[in-house]
């Protein structure tokens, strides 16, 4: 799964491009909008914050059993980025957890959608039977770009938010 990572994810307008240090600079703009954070939590990261945080993802998970997968979302034609799609890998690449987040400035286009479910598809190619995300319960947003990836609400809860789910046959 450590190849995972690597991989770049063509869809019809994204590329969802692995995450690099260098992204830091421009994500730091993107993800500067307070409001993004509302069902997230936390504030935006400068960007020598989000650098550090980028080296710490980018260094790899400190757990061998887990592989951190992170991508910045690219819109190819304006070749500028708009957000970030991530997935937790476990279970020795059966299982894994997604999260997207998407500049408020690029939100409204189904940039979140196009990048969630290029995603999810690459994880079950790779293997990956069972794709979890957790959704705010008043996130209509994503819980519809969860939806559209292939997941279902459970009725299921972690922290208030909603655990959304794809399994596949073994």
């Amino acid at each position: 799964m450590g190849g995972l990572a690597a991989a770049t994810v063509r869809t019809r307008r994204l590329d969802l491009v692995p995450l690099a240090v260098a992204h830091a600079g421009e994500m730091a703009g993107v993800l500067a909008d307070p409001a993004l954070h509302a069902f997230i939590g936390g504030a935006p990261l400068t960007a020598p914050e989000l650098r550090a945080r980028y080296e710490q993802l980018v260094g790899g998970s400190p757990d061998p059993a887990v592989v951190w997968c992170n991508w910045v979302v690219r819109l190819r034609a304006e070749d500028r980025l708009a957000g970030t799609v991530q997935a937790t890998v476990t279970d020795g690449g059966r299982a894994a957890e997604v999260a997207w987040v998407i500049g408020t400035d690029r939100q409204g286009r189904g940039i979140a959608r196009e990048a969630a479910q290029g995603l999810v598809g690459l994880l079950v190619d790779r293997g990956v039977r069972t794709v979890v995300a957790h959704v705010h319960p008043d996130h209509a947003a994503s819980a519809a770009v969860a939806r559209a990836a292939g997941l279902a609400p459970t009725d299921e809860r972690q922290d208030g938010e909603v655990r959304w789910e794809l399994r596949n046959a073994p």
